[in-house]
């Protein structure tokens, strides 16, 4: 069990740290197509020399038909487009702001279920969805007496990753299951480079900025966005439950503020940090509401 706490909580924290690295590349006059198209391109080569590996060892990576494979490589085209709208966000608005934006995905991710399924949320889940909105104004300084200055269209592109991250989620969770973590990830992550790779062409390859330092930041983006989170949460998942592997994977959000106001040297009110203070309570109490209500369920049923 605490092992399973670890890797979730490690996985989350992973996430976290990704805005800054980005940044950080941005200073350096990388563009969007080099930070995403890197990530993706050394995800891609160290997931699959990892199953290649696991293959080469006698341990079985797959056990699905070549048409479930093609679905898992077509669901994964959603982190593509996650990635490119969150860090084209990161682009245009302060990296504080960008995570909570894509916070967003935790109502969004409801209100998919609520249409798609045609159920109505519980009224723990509206108050949750009612906390991380005024959370996600208190973090974005709307109470502060002043409008912020923020780029709208960096706003956009932060909402339309949450909207994408809630569609991976959705899919993410009905396939692939009986695969191995690595196998899974490294064919969502196949689709997500074929995505990336077709709206930006790898020019990285042979213009030399690997050589000029890109190559640092492709390595940190794709360990810690594409390798670490998806293979920890996996092994992490199961061990914890989905409630208590929501509450942990919310350390996204402190992990990503904190690094913005130590690293980048960003602007953090104590306003922004009460928001999302909010954010992470609303996303526990809501969590933990399911944990005792799948825990009734079970003891009703096996009495």
């Amino acid at each position: 069990m605490f092992r399973g706490i670890l890797l979730v909580f490690l996985g989350a924290c992973s996430f976290g740290i990704l805005s800054t690295f980005v940044k950080l590349a941005y200073k350096e006059g990388y563009t969007l197509g080099d930070v995403t198209g890197t990530q993706v391109l050394f995800g891609f080569i160290i997931l699959w020399s990892i199953v290649l590996v696991r293959q080469l060892m006698g341990r079985r990576s797959f056990g699905v038909s070549a048409l479930d494979k093609l679905k898992l490589v077509a669901m994964g085209t959603s982190t593509g487009l996650v990635s490119i709208f969150y860090y084209k966000c990161v682009q245009a608005v302060p990296a504080s702001i960008a995570i909570l934006l894509l916070m967003q995905f935790t109502w969004m991710s409801l209100l998919l279920e609520a249409v798609i399924k045609r159920k109505m949320p519980q009224l723990s889940q509206i108050v949750m969805v009612l906390l991380v909105l005024i959370g996600t104004a208190m973090a974005g300084r709307l109470f502060s007496g002043t409008v912020p200055d923020f780029d709208l269209a960096g706003i956009g592109f932060g909402l339309l990753a949450a909207a994408c991250y809630s569609v991976f989620l959705m899919i993410n969770g009905a396939a692939g299951n009986n695969l191995h973590p690595t196998a899974k990830s490294a064919l969502l992550l196949t689709g997500a480079t074929i995505l990336v790779m077709s709206v930006f062409p790898p020019v990285f390859l042979v213009n030399g900025a690997l050589g000029d330092g890109l190559l640092k930041w492709g390595l940190l983006l794709a360990v810690f966005g594409t390798v670490i989170p998806p293979l920890f949460f996996a092994y992490g998942i199961p061990r914890t439950g989905l409630g208590l592997s929501a509450i942990l994977s919310s350390a996204e959000l402190p992990v990503a503020v904190a690094m913005s106001y130590l690293v980048l040297q960003e602007e953090v009110w104590t306003i922004q940090w009460l928001g999302v203070a909010l954010i992470l309570l609303a996303i526990t109490v809501s969590n933990i509401n399911r944990v005792y209500q799948t825990k009734k369920t079970k003891k009703l049923v096996t009495a």
